[in-house]
């Protein structure tokens, strides 16, 4: 049985599903997935679609939003230091449990809990809304996204021009020794072990992750990259990924060891 072997090389959450996020020197794994992940939304609440999550895939101008926990900036791409991963009530109901901090486009902050942030969300996003908090709100259920440096930087070969990673909204990043794209066909049973803990494809949904148009907008949402999705949809199954579960919990930091071990193909 064949393993790769490498480091943790970046980890990124995204509090509020479909706005931008932060990135982090370690974050806890469970049952959540990366705890804190996804665990706010907004809810569309136009007729015919009230109760509906809003996504970038119908309002690309949710990336000119982002979320993070904590003082803005702090652990947000956009500089700074990175964040730490405590997060130890999530969504559940613990009311001690962080709350986001949004920053909207012309750079003003807002609290989860703001009286006026479903306004200015409404009117910034052209659609009236309502807000939401609950674990497990990624696409696939509480699920993490697993990405490659090597095939980061192959698509980046063949595309001709550097692909940012944060279009393709992952929650590990690794460098490891696996070749480019060998994780299109990594199958159920396989483990990714990092730092403290164990990720596997089992269960609904996961395995090689099958993309959206998202990666196509650039990761602030003012321009898209339709070419992008072309490629992937030509050239490898349009995939890029692996989701996958939390099988064991546990912390994982920037430069921890990681293991990759593909199931039987």
């Amino acid at each position: 049985m064949t393993s790769y072997f490498g480091t943790v090389h970046r980890i990124l959450r995204w509090p509020v599903k479909s706005l931008r996020g932060e990135e982090l020197r370690e974050a806890r794994f469970d049952d959540r997935g990366l705890a804190g992940d996804r665990a706010y939304a907004l809810v569309d609440e136009r007729e015919n679609h009230a109760g509906r999550v809003l996504t970038v895939r119908r309002r690309a101008e949710m990336l000119h939003w982002r979320a993070a926990y904590g003082s803005p900036g702090r652990g947000s791409f956009e500089g700074g230091s990175r964040g730490n991963g405590d997060f130890e009530g999530g969504a559940r109901g613990n009311g001690d449990a962080p709350r986001p901090t949004l920053t909207g486009p012309d750079g003003a902050t807002w609290d989860w809990d703001a009286p006026g942030l479903v306004d200015a969300l409404a009117e910034s996003l052209g659609t009236p809304l309502s807000l939401r908090a609950a674990d497990g709100q990624q696409d696939r259920g509480p699920t993490v996204l697993v990405t490659f440096e090597a095939s980061l930087v192959a698509l980046g070969g063949e595309l001709g021009r550097p692909v940012d990673l944060l279009r393709f909204r992952p929650n590990l990043h690794l460098e490891t020794d696996a070749p480019a794209f060998d994780e299109e066909g990594w199958a159920p049973g396989t483990t990714i072990t990092a730092g403290e803990t164990e990720l596997t494809v089992t269960g609904d949904y996961a395995g090689p992750c099958i993309r959206c148009v998202v990666p196509s907008w650039d990761p602030e949402g003012h321009e898209r990259w339709p070419e992008l999705q072309k490629w992937l949809i030509g050239e490898h199954e349009n995939k890029f990924g692996v989701i996958m579960r939390v099988t064991r919990a546990g912390t994982a930091r920037l430069g921890d060891r990681a293991t990759a071990t593909p199931g039987p193909r």
